[in-house]
């Protein structure tokens, strides 16, 4: 299966509106806070990103570990190119 990447932003975003679905999280009210996946080197399954310490998760560990899981299975967290020395705001070279 060909992995489709992703940036950052639009993984939690995935991730953030799977997990909202979860039966128990709808029947408990829950809305559980979904942090920034972090990037790490590739691993025996082929994934470079993981989730950790989702706020107001009690009692749904299991079901949110699996969705993560699939996502990462599914996703790759896309490379950002080195944005070091880059202009913020996008000002064009000057033409002294």
């Amino acid at each position: 299966m060909v992995k489709r990447a992703r940036a950052a932003r639009a993984l939690q975003d995935e991730v953030s509106r799977r997990i909202q679905r979860i039966d128990d999280i709808v029947e408990d009210g829950a809305k559980v806070r979904v942090p920034a996946p972090q990037a790490h080197a590739r691993d025996a399954r082929g994934r470079n990103w993981d989730m950790k310490v989702f706020g107001n998760a009690a009692g749904h560990e299991r079901s949110i570990r699996a969705v993560v899981d699939k996502a990462r299975d599914e996703f790759d967290l896309a490379e950002v190119p080195d944005q070091q020395g880059a202009d913020p705001f996008g000002t064009p070279p000057s033409l002294e």
